[in-house]
């Protein structure tokens, strides 16, 4: 790229990544922003003024922008479609690609990625572990933590990068290819930013569009959308079930996880030794299993790391007990399925604060599952808690409640809260105008809880952590 002007749109992490790669090309790159310089944060601002070759256009986003002397335009992964710049992009027949796809074109070594509508952050944290307890130098990135864009100086061939990928990061591909890919499921989530279900999955499975004959993905059987897939793939699929015996790929027989490739099974640990609590856990601790397996990492790795690793922040996330009541940590739940999934994973009779910024989705199958769970009660909080409330009046669940806030939702939950029982964060929400993202929303609700007062029962469950 280097003598090129490159138009970047979007800051945050992944455009300031995106700016820093491009530059060090030698590309001339302006930045766009729909904030003005008063509005970045102070890490924006600061990266600005150290970066003064990088042009800054901020407080909207005009189609000027874009003429035929742009060679590349690179979106940040949440920026709308629609913007005049991306539309003239287009008209102009001017490559519009994500920081994903830029990254990409820098990476030599081995890359193995991950999506899904829920699991990717537990799955891609889970599957780095086991490469690196294998002495494999390893980048865990993408979606969690540092953008792709950020590691690419420190890659060498021998690097393997597990990559974490939404939706919105991939459906701005265009070459990307991985040498391992998986899928965890797909259910209805971004139809805001997608406008239809069969987009979002458009926009998933471009994770192996590119990926050819000696490469894998790998797809979960008891899924129904993503096992609908398994034909599609002109790489080698493998498939992962924790219900049934799969001819290739991973799953649990005996009790025990089973991998298996060419008619040979390899036997890896029993699956209740499976750290990470939950049915939707051992769907990751296969597919975890299975991605690095066929990496090369060694059996015996892949069984250690599946039976000491306790889980990432902010997903079933254990805070405390207090006054024998369990706080549990789930921002990471931002949409329905994930906090079906976050509700399954415990018995106990539970409180649930729900809502948040409102992706157009249908609470209804939320809302008649409340019962079956043991939800004694919903504390709703967001923008979305009027929509919200109305599916759970049309459900016949009248135990609910408003909070201005999160911090009165948990000072709410735990005055209706009894010994023995669950208060659950799991938003089933994105996190966007009440909180920067769902980090963010999960620290706010570990300081509410950490402030409550009463018999702080911590030491009895010192190393508890779901």
């Amino acid at each position: 790229m280097a003598g090129k002007q490159v138009l970047v749109i979007g800051l945050a992490r992944s455009g300031m990544a995106a700016s820093l790669l491009l530059a060090a090309e030698g590309a001339q790159v302006t930045i766009n922003d729909k904030r003005d310089l008063a509005e970045l944060n102070a890490e924006e601002r600061s990266f600005l003024q150290d970066h003064t070759a990088i042009r800054f256009v901020g407080g909207g986003h005009p189609a000027e922008l874009v003429n035929s002397s742009i060679a590349l335009v690179v979106k940040n992964p949440g920026v709308p479609l629609d913007l005049p710049p991306l539309k003239r992009a287009v008209e102009l027949g001017i490559p519009v690609i994500t920081e994903v796809e830029l990254a990409a074109w820098q990476i030599r070594g081995p890359l193995v990625a991950i999506t899904g509508t829920n699991g990717k952050t537990t799955t891609t944290a889970l599957t780095g572990e086991m490469y690196q307890a294998a002495g494999i130098k390893t980048f865990v990135a993408g979606n969690i933590g540092l953008p792709l864009s950020a590691v690419c100086s420190e890659l060498t061939k021998d690097t393997v990068v597990v990559a974490e990928l939404s939706s919105f990061q991939l459906e701005g591909t265009i070459n990307f290819r991985p040498q391992l890919s998986a899928i965890l499921n797909l259910t209805p989530d971004h139809l805001d930013h997608h406008g239809s279900f069969a987009a979002y999955r458009a926009a998933k499975t471009k994770i192996f569009a590119n990926q050819k004959e000696n490469d894998a993905v790998i797809l979960n059987a008891d899924d129904p959308e993503t096992f609908n897939l398994r034909y599609l793939p002109k790489c080698r699929v493998y498939l992962f079930s924790h219900q049934r015996k799969v001819e290739r790929g991973a799953y649990v027989q005996d009790k025990m996880i089973v991998l298996r490739d060419n008619g040979s099974e390899y036997y890896v640990c029993p699956a209740d030794k499976v750290a990470i609590p939950g049915e939707h856990n051992l769907e990751n601790a296969l597919a975890a299993a299975l991605l690095a397996w066929l990496g090369g990492v060694s059996i015996e790795k892949i069984a250690h790391v599946l039976q000491t690793f306790s889980g990432v922040p902010h997903r079933l996330e254990y805070v405390r007990s207090l006054n024998g009541i369990d706080y549990i940590n789930d921002s990471k739940g931002t949409n329905i399925d994930a906090t079906l999934k976050a509700l399954a994973a415990f018995k106990q009779r539970k409180i649930l604060i729900a809502g948040g910024y409102d992706k157009g989705a249908d609470f209804t199958p939320l809302a008649q599952a409340l019962r079956d769970f043991n939800v004694e009660h919903v504390i709703l909080i967001g923008q979305v808690a009027e929509r919200l409330a109305a599916a759970l009046e049309a459900a016949g669940y009248q135990q609910y409640t408003f909070a201005v806030d999160l911090t009165e939702a948990v000072k709410t939950a735990a005055t209706k809260a009894q010994p023995g029982e669950v208060v659950l964060l799991s938003p089933a929400c994105a996190s966007w105008g009440m909180f920067r993202d769902y980090e963010h929303r999960g620290e706010i609700f570990k300081k509410a809880v950490r402030a409550l007062g009463g018999q702080n029962n911590d030491q009895e469950n010192a190393g508890k952590n779901s």
